[in-house]
């Protein structure tokens, strides 16, 4: 099948043909046939309830606030600035970019790429199956999987990161174990 032909048809299998018209005659219909099962309305039932979490919620989040102080500093000092000074939390990813990126790349080009990423994801057409794509192959998997450990492991060694070089190798010396039991 073409990767832009849409097939036309009655069939059901999505596995068969993932992009189709289905045609809907006299005989068949459209309208999904069940038991829509029991219903409540959302007032009262649903917003009491949620009222009444939310004020849980909140009478607790006032207690622990009387009953245990917030780790605060002493008062700020204009004169005296911390060093580095951090931004909020949630800058912080674009502040640590900022030290290995120039400011164009770091805080217009970087973020941009990213947006447009997690806007165009979902149009991908990948593993249309719903099969695992590490079940397909797995001596191949096992095989890539190995061959970057080891690649790893003979970085960490030239930088003597022996903190790190000791769990990894333990972590695939157990991976290779429970793949050859199996």
């Amino acid at each position: 099948m073409e990767k832009n032909k849409i097939d036309t048809g009655i069939s059901s299998d999505a596995k068969k043909e993932p992009r189709r018209v289905v045609f809907v005659t006299k005989k068949t219909s459209a309208k999904v046939v069940g038991d829509p099962g029991p219903q409540l309305m959302t007032y009262p039932h649903l917003l009491i309830r949620e009222a009444i979490a939310f004020q849980v919620l909140v009478i607790a989040m006032v207690l622990v606030a009387l009953l245990w102080d917030a780790p605060l500093e002493q008062l700020a000092n204009p004169l005296l600035t911390p060093n580095p000074a951090k931004a909020p939390w949630y800058f912080l990813g674009l502040q640590e970019l900022l030290h290995f990126f120039p400011p164009f790349v770091a805080g217009i080009l970087i973020p941009t790429l990213v947006v447009i990423a997690l806007v165009v994801i979902p149009y991908f057409n990948v593993n249309i199956e719903g099969e695992a794509i590490w079940a397909r192959r797995p001596s191949q998997n096992l095989r890539t999987v190995l061959v970057a450990v080891i690649i790893l492991l003979a970085f960490l060694a030239v930088f003597h990161a022996w903190t790190i070089f000791a769990p990894t190798a333990i972590v695939a010396a157990l991976l290779l174990f429970s793949y050859t039991v199996r």
